[in-house]
């Protein structure tokens, strides 16, 4: 089903481009494409435009059909294969007592362990160097 609905969408398609080419411009004639004058009699008198505008009007009904069933069709088949082809994943089951104990590491470990400090060694505000304030010289050159 789907595809007869996609091989009419894909003809109203390029019909739709078809009739579009084939229509006058604004003070063009029919017959200028086809090599004659008399070539607006084909059509019967009031001529081209009546004809294309309705057929392609036509086409347009169509193809928004079209599309409109093709949206139907792809949501009915999303919607039905949503879990197919997923493996089946088994539940969890916890076992108390098989988590094994979590160890730190030793003084000589590949981890590098950090020396504490004592908070008396670290020097205080006062003790501290201060920096060096110099006057910047573009101030000055101005």
């Amino acid at each position: 089903m789907e595809k007869l609905v996609l091989v009419v969408h894909v003809l109203t398609a390029l019909s739709i481009v078809g009739l579009i080419l084939l229509q006058q411009g604004k003070g063009a004639e029919v017959g200028a494409s086809f090599g004659g004058g008399a070539s607006g009699t084909v059509f019967g008198s009031a001529g081209s435009g009546n004809f294309f505008s309705r057929l392609t009007a036509v086409m347009a009904t169509v193809f928004f059909v079209t599309s409109f069933g093709l949206a139907i069709l792809a949501r009915q088949s999303a919607d039905a294969n949503i879990e197919e082809g997923l493996p089946e994943i088994p539940a969890v089951v916890e076992q108390p007592g098989d988590v094994p104990e979590v160890t730190t590491p030793e003084a000589g470990a590949d981890i590098p362990q950090l020396d504490a400090q004592p908070a008396d060694e670290v020097p205080s505000a006062e003790e501290a160097p201060a920096a060096e304030e110099e006057a910047p010289e573009a101030d000055e050159q101005q």
